[in-house]
């Protein structure tokens, strides 16, 4: 479940949607949203009509860091594509969506926006919580505790005894009463901080974790073994038996592509060598290799690019492979 849960029903007549969001309590609250998608033209709204009227109902400005995803009978999370029509990708009414971060910020501190960073802080938490995002019992502490001091102020010893005070927040899959303890020691260090003060330190720790921002996509390598392809701000990783055994920097991957199950990228020679390479993982079907290939040339594009490539839309030759392309904003 992600922090935010889109319910639309595009047949009724009605001006207004709710959204529904889970805050630091994982507790579900609604923000009514004004939704253009429920126009007598509703059925021909893009993805991008829809994101943009939860983003400002929820009054993000910097809406390009995020995405839709529903659930298909094979994965549970696509992200809808913005420039194509809603409709298209639901057979039945309701519309069940789910607002999400898709590109994270390396550097948190450069957003813009306050109300940015609070949903980032959300997603991160959510991706600790369903174990996306591994943590040490440490880090599990020192991000709850600027949860609770962005959530509930400065640590009060009259209001706050024990850590019952806590019993209504959730920092880890596995909770137990000595993280608890050790995040009311910790939250006892965050005199004086506000709210987006909190929030900003809690993204500052988030972003070292190995795993922050990280797109994982099953995949074998060139002998048959299991590995896992993770697709990220800074390029593409490769783990197995979940630690990392190598990187390809977005600057050193020449060209990405895919053909039936097959995945490819084609590397910049090294230093001391003279030809470029081309590096080969097997995915599980032409499905997920799309998949991969598409996460791949949206995060170069939105990490690494001024601008998006615009399509050529003439020639005189046939136009062979995907004909997409990223067209959102960058985050440069």
């Amino acid at each position: 479940m992600d922090f935010v849960t889109v319910s639309v029903n595009p047949v009724q007549e009605y001006d207004q949607a709710d959204v529904t969001l889970y805050d630091v309590y994982w507790r579900p609250y609604s923000v009514p949203f004004q939704e253009p998608v429920l126009e007598k033209k509703k059925r021909k709204a893009k993805g991008r009509d829809l994101l943009n009227s939860i983003c400002a109902g929820l009054n993000i400005i910097e809406k390009d860091y995020f995405g839709l995803i529903y659930q298909t009978p094979t994965d549970p999370r696509t992200w809808l594509e913005l420039d194509k029509p809603v409709a298209k990708f639901f057979k039945s009414d309701p519309w069940i969506l789910q607002f999400a971060v898709k590109f994270y910020p390396p550097e948190p501190a450069q957003l813009q926006e306050d109300i940015t960073r609070y949903h980032l802080c959300l997603q991160v938490r959510n991706d600790i919580l369903e174990g996306r995002l591994p943590c040490s019992f440490i880090t599990h502490a020192l991000l709850g505790s600027y949860l609770v001091q962005s959530e509930l102020g400065d640590y009060d010893p009259q209001e706050m005894k024990n850590r019952a005070y806590l019993k209504d927040f959730r920092f880890a899959p596995n909770q137990t009463p000595e993280l608890e303890d050790k995040v009311v020691d910790l939250h006892k260090s965050h005199k004086g901080q506000t709210p987006a003060e909190a929030e900003l330190h809690y993204l500052e720790n988030a972003k070292k974790l190995a795993m922050y921002g990280v797109d994982l996509h099953p995949a074998k390598d060139s002998e048959g073994v299991d590995i896992l392809l993770g697709v990220c701000a800074t390029g593409l990783l490769v783990y197995r038996d979940k630690l990392r055994i190598n990187r390809f920097a977005w600057p050193k991957i020449l060209k990405i592509s895919y053909k039936r199950h097959n995945f490819y990228i084609k590397i910049r020679p090294g230093e001391f060598e003279q030809y470029e390479s081309t590096i080969g993982f097997k995915l599980a079907n032409h499905r997920a290799a799309k998949k991969l290939w598409k996460a791949c040339v949206e995060h170069h594009t939105f990490f690494r690019l001024m601008t998006p490539e615009p399509v050529n839309k003439s020639g005189i030759f046939p136009r062979f492979g995907s004909k997409f392309r990223y067209s959102g904003r960058t985050m440069k």
